[in-house]
Formats: C-alpha cells, structure tokens, sequence
C-alpha cells in the first residue's frame, strides 16, 4: 500500500496518510462516485499514472434515504512493474472489516453531531462522549474500556438521581447515584426485573416519566429513561436505566438519544473487553482491570468478568489512614484439562460448550472485587481479593464444580476437569505478571501430578521448585559460578530466503560439572530463575562475552557480524546494571553494531520501565535488541510502539509446530508481517528440519535459528572460523570468497 485518504463524495479531502495528495486523485474520486454507482457496488477500481487506486464507498444504514457513498476511502498501491494487479474484489476482501470498522464510527460520529439539541448541549455531550472513547483532552486512556466510567458520566451529565447498567448473562451490574441527589438504589430491587423485559420488548429507548412503585404502605413515583444493550447480532442482553424524582424535569427525546449512543458505547465495550464464548474479561482487559486494582484505582467498581457491585473507597482509605493491613491478593491459573480429547470425541462444537460452561461456572463464583479471564483456548486467570488460604478453597470449590459439567452435556459421561495454581501476590510485587507466573508454575505442577487438583505456590515449597530441577542443583551451581566452571557456546542464526542481512550468533551458556560433564541450561536455569543467581550469570555472561570477542575488534569492525547476547528480567532490577554493560561496551573498543541483546517477552513486559530504559540506553549506544519468545507473554502488542528493539524471536513452540498446526503457522506469518510493517527483524528459533526451514521461509521471517541450521559450537571455535563467516558476509571484499561453511557441530 502506498497511500490512504478518506474524501467525501464530491472529492473533499478529509484525512490521508501522505502529506499532500496530488489534485487529481479528488477529481478522479468525484467522477468515480458519478459513474461507478452500481446497486450492491462496493467501490470501483481506477489506475491514476501508473499506479493502481481501489476506491471502497462507506454507505449509510438507510441506502434508500443516501443513494450516494457519505465518505469515499482511496486506497494507493505501488506499482510493481510486472503490469498485474490486483483485482477490485481481492482488496475488498482484505480491508473490508476495517471499512466496517471506519463506517461505524463515522456513522456513530454523525450522529452525534446531528442531535437535535442547542449548540451548547452538543458540545457538552460531545465531550462527555469523547471522554468514554478516549478523544477527550483530560479522558485517561483506560476509560476506554470501564463500564463504571459510562455510568457514571451518565449519572453527572444527565443530572438523574441513579444510574444503573444490568446484563445478566455477563453478571454486571454497575449502580452510580448521584452525589448532589441520590436515590436510594432499592429500588433496583423491584424495577431490574420489569426493565429488563421492557428492554426486551423495545429495540429503541422507553421513557416513563412517571413510574410508581410500591415502598412498604407508600407508593413512589420516578422518571425512568430505560435503553437496551444489545450484541452485535441486535439480541439484547442488559440494559442502562437511569432514575430522576418525580420532581425532577422530565426525561426528553434527547436524553433518549444521548442514552442510546451510550448504550452503544457499552456494546462496544463488551465486545471488545469481554471474551464472547464465556463472558470473562479479554487478556487485554484483565490486564489493564488488574494494573489498576493493584494501583488502588479508587472511584465505583464495576463488574471484573464476575458479579459487580458498587465501589466503596471510603473504607479503603479510612484502612489506610488507620494503619490497617492491606487487602490480600492472590492470582489463580486454571488449565482445562485434555480439552483436546474431548474436541476429538465429540466435537470442536462440544469443546466450546465446555468452555463456555466452565465460564459461566468462574463468573458464577467469584466475589465481588474480583477479575477473570480467558487468557487462551483452554486457560483462564483470576485475581482474587483473598488470601492463599482463601484463595486455595476457592480454587479447589471451582474445581469439585467443573467435574459436574461434564455430566450436564453429551452424553452425561463425558469427563471435565480442571488444574488450578494459587499463588500469593506479595506487597512487594508491582506486577501481576510475577505472581501470575507462579500460579501458572503451579498448575503445571498440578497437572505433572495427575491433573484434577490445586497446587499451591509457596517459595520454600521444594515438591514444585523440583518440577524444573533437583533441589540440590543450586548449591551446584554456585559452586560452577565461584570456581568459574562456566563456558560458552555459539549456535549461527542465518537469513532465510532472499534476505541479505548479516549472519549472527547467539552466545549461550553451558555449566561444567565436577565430573567435566556439559550441563546445558534446561537444567540449571529455572534454579537460577528462583534462587535470584541470574544477574550473577548475566554479568558473568555479557562480561566474558566482551573478553572474548576484544581480540577481534579489527575484524568486526569491518564486518557486519553480530552476536547476541540474552539477559533475564532480574538483572533489571538492579539499578546499576544498565550502567555496568553500557561501559563494559565503551570500553572494549568493540563496535557496538556487532552486539544485540536479547530479554524475553515475559521479562520486558514484567519490567517495562526498567526494560525501555536499558535498551533506550544501549540503542543509543549503537546495539540492536531482540525480544526473545515473543508471542507467548501475558501483554498487548502496543508495547512495540514504544519499546525500542529491532529484532523479534518467534518463540519456538509455534514454530516446531508449523508444519501440523495451522495456528502455529497463522501466528508465525502474523508476527512476519507485523514485524515487517514496524521495520523489525524476524528469528524463528527451533528450526529443527529443512521441511520447517523451507515453511518457515515461505512465511517471510527473515532469520532461522535450530539444529536443521547449526547446532551450538564452543565459541571459542567460532572465532577461530570466524574469518571464514566475515568471507561469507563479504563476498567480493578483502576476503578470499570461495568458502565453503559446514554445519556446525557440537553437544546440545
């Protein structure tokens, strides 16, 4: 794509991707519109010069009332030179739900603008609505996606006494009442039920402007303005009422609408922030509820994928101000257990009511305050306001309430279970993401123990750190790390298909045994993970590394060699680590081009203040950073915008799967074109055959890394060859460029 702008029908230019657009694209879209108006067109096709331009009309919902397109959206392609191109219909199919995407908020954006109000209300309502989608000057970029913040711009900008949103099958229910006139929220008690069925039975906003209702002896009267909450195949599923006194104004045909684009708004933000098969809150959404519950976002709480209730801060700070212990978190992982049996036996169909059943089961129990998701296919995460005890019942009451599932479907013999890892959020953990690693640590233990049980994380609990490695291996490698039994390996990382970037080597560490045995990391890492020894061995690692490659410092700086080097998130935490291997760098003289870092996905996210500055700082210097496994972290892609690498590691699970799961491969080409689109570099690690070799080329990653390439080599014998790689890479420079390199070899 070369170009995007969006004009109206006469040719007027509102937005586009380029700085200016050449005059005659308006005029060509104004003839196009008069011309190319066929009933069920959906655009036409025009070349502009030598250059292809697809032209997509956005309609309104009522063609009969505009038979012409109310915005023109002109896609640019480059021309390719090879005089094909593509078809109308097959860039229509690509960019189509995006169309749909931009004519709905255009739509919802007209309206807006055309409420039939006084010029003061539409700019009062404007903002209010701006706030809710995020376009507000003061609105915060997570009231995107909170159903408190509607209510409660509801309750404030429409001056009514109460507010209430009820969607039943979601277990929301989220009441604001005013502060300057409050009305007592009973009376949600005997009016939910006759609102939801009024919802039900009108697809628009009903006014009531007086309904009696009775208290004890005592009718009451209220003025109720009720709006359905509908899906996106029009079933409606809640409703937003709000209450003003029967001495208060009447509610008007402009509250209604006002009340209908919020309803709206809360659509969206159930389809975007509520996973459809369970009515759990989506990873993103769990994410951005659970930052904001450790930071004790104050203010009315809404429903968290569970049951909802209304906020209460003032006990929260009369807690604070009176010294009282903090509230109790604990994180719980959930696997569904041999979810792929069951889809083999009776069905994908039937493995989604089992999913959806067990859903309905977290929602279900989880109390008030607490936050669910479906992180997966078959995985679910909560944050629980509860201690590990606490924690630990419930857990073990949802998994006794799974094994009942399996009876209520199929044929009642179908058997469900779940494994369930409870783990503490401790004070000191700003991220969830720890503890969340330590309740998924637990539940795989669970699931290496027979499954259909809960595990509990405990730090001294030796049964579960003994899953990774033998208890008794720590103390083995502090020993290594003191007597200095350490060494280093190199495995080649080398572009795949037509790209010409330079070869590259990641420097991996290996453990001498007392006996001379090579232990590789598989056995010793976890340990170091738990026992806090990575910043020791990352230190030892990116210190030694620079040793050796010093005595080369003339070749690298004439070539385009790297080599990367892998740091874990706890080195992070160190204030002066960042600051260690920044002058580590200067000072070997090396080129800083030919070193590139690596951290996980997992560990940047975990730490991403401390993560951004360190590669801010050697990016700065001249070094690449990667991150490593990336697809499998509990984080949003929006972190690539801002974090500052050039290189992404497909993590190795998706890739020794290509060739036998299409998912696999759909996330291996989805990340190549991601990447692709930001400038970023591409690995795919794990290419363990040439059949994955060739498969992972055709999906346009740019580097392969895996035993089908190289296995790992002491470095020290890479360097010794290392001319012959700088050959490679220089094919016509100052070395000789007939070489021929073979695979590498060595102990995994």
């Amino acid at each position: 794509m070369n170009s995007l702008s969006v004009f109206d029908p006469l040719g007027h230019l509102h937005w586009s991707s380029e700085m200016s657009v050449p005059p005659e694209i308006a005029a060509v879209v104004a003839q196009a519109v008069k011309d190319g108006r066929e009933p069920g067109s959906a655009g036409v096709q025009r070349a502009v010069g030598n250059e292809p331009f697809y032209f997509f009309w956005l309609m309104a919902d009522e063609p009969a009332i505009e038979a012409l397109p109310f915005v023109v959206v002109s896609i640019g392609f480059r021309h390719t030179g090879d005089g094909e191109q593509r078809s109308f219909a097959f860039v229509h199919g690509l960019v189509k739900p995006a169309l749909e995407c931009l004519r709905r908020e255009l739509l919802a954006r007209r309206e807006i603008l055309n409420l039939h109000s006084s010029l003061a209300e539409q700019d009062d309502d404007l903002e209010m609505l701006l706030s809710l989608s995020g376009g507000g000057q003061d609105a915060k970029p997570e009231s995107a996606t909170d159903l408190k913040d509607i209510v409660a711009s509801a309750t404030e900008h429409l001056k009514v006494g109460l507010a209430a949103l009820i969607i039943p099958e979601r277990g929301i229910a989220v009441v604001h009442a005013s502060r300057e006139a409050p009305l007592d929220t009973s009376l949600l008690a005997k009016a939910h039920r006759h609102l939801l069925s009024m919802a039900q039975m009108r697809r628009g906003a009903s006014l009531v402007n007086r309904m009696v209702l009775q208290s004890g002896d005592n009718e009451v009267a209220y003025r109720v303005l009720a709006c359905p909450i509908a899906r996106g195949d029009g079933r409606v599923v809640g409703v937003l009422a709000l209450f003003r006194a029967e001495s208060a104004p009447e509610f008007t045909p402009h509250h209604a609408r006002l009340t209908e684009l919020l309803s709206r708004r809360v659509a969206a933000v159930l389809a975007h922030s509520y996973d459809a098969l369970t009515g759990l809150l989506t990873r993103p959404a769990f994410e951005q509820r659970v930052r904001r519950a450790l930071e004790g976002a104050a203010g009315t709480t809404a429903a968290t994928g569970g049951t909802g209730s209304t906020g209460n801060t003032a006990a929260t700070r009369h807690a604070a101000a009176s010294g009282a212990p903090a509230m109790a978190w604990s994180a719980l992982f959930i696997d569904i257990n041999r979810l792929h049996v069951i889809n083999d036996n009776y069905g994908m169909p039937m493995g989604d009511k089992v999913i959806a059943q067990l859903g309905e089961l977290i929602r279900n129990r989880m109390p008030p305050g607490s936050s669910g998701s479906r992180i997966s296919g078959d995985r679910f995460a909560i944050m629980l306001p509860a201690s590990l005890d606490d924690a630990a019942k419930f857990a073990e009451a949802l998994r006794a309430g799974a094994e009942d599932v399996g009876a209520s479907l199929g044929d009642g013999k179908m058997q469900v279970s779940i494994s369930v890892g409870v783990a503490a959020i401790e004070p000191r953990i700003k991220e969830f993401v720890h503890a969340f690693a330590a309740a998924e640590t637990a539940c795989k233990a669970a699931n290496d123990r027979g499954r259909n049980r809960v595990e509990v994380y405990h730090e001294a609990d030796e049964s579960i750190v003994r899953r990774f490695t033998d208890i008794n291996l720590i103390s083995d490698l502090r020993a290594a790390i003191a007597e200095d039994r350490l060494e280093l390996n190199a495995q080649l990382i080398v572009p795949l298909g037509n790209h010409t970037g330079a070869p590259h080597f990641e420097i991996l560490l290996r453990m001498v045994a007392e006996n001379g045995e090579i232990v590789g990391p598989d056995h010793f890492m976890s340990a170091a993970n738990r026992y806090q020894l990575m910043p020791t061995l990352d230190r030892w690692v990116i210190g030694h590394a620079i040793e050796m490659l010093k005595p080369h410092v003339a070749l690298l700086n004439s070539s385009p060699v790297v080599f990367t080097i892998n740091f874990s998130g706890q080195s992070l935490q160190d204030a002066d680590f960042t600051e260690h291997v920044a002058k580590l760098i200067e000072s070997s003289g090396l080129p800083p081009s030919a070193l590139c870092f690596e951290l996980t996905e997992s560990a940047a996210i975990g730490n991403i203040a401390r993560a951004e500055a360190f590669m801010r700082r050697l990016r700065k210097l001249g070094c690449n950073i990667a991150l490593d496994d990336f697809g499998t972290g509990l984080s949003s892609l929006a972190y690539l915008r801002t974090l500052p690498i050039g290189m992404l590691k497909i993590d190795g699970s998706f890739v020794r799967d290509v060739l036998k799961d299409p998912r696999a491969e759909s996330m291996v080409q989805a990340i190549a074109q991601l990447a692709r689109a930001m400038n970023l570099t591409t690995v795919a690690e794990y290419i363990e055959t040439d059949e994955i070799r060739t498969r992972i080329e055709s999906l346009g990653v740019d580097y392969g890394q895996g035993f089908a390439i190289a296995r790992p080599t002491p470095l020290v014998d890479i360097l010794s060859e290392l001319p012959l790689y700088l050959a490679a890479a220089h094919p016509t420079g100052m070395f000789p460029h007939e070489v021929t390199l073979q695979r590498a070899s060595g102990e995994s």
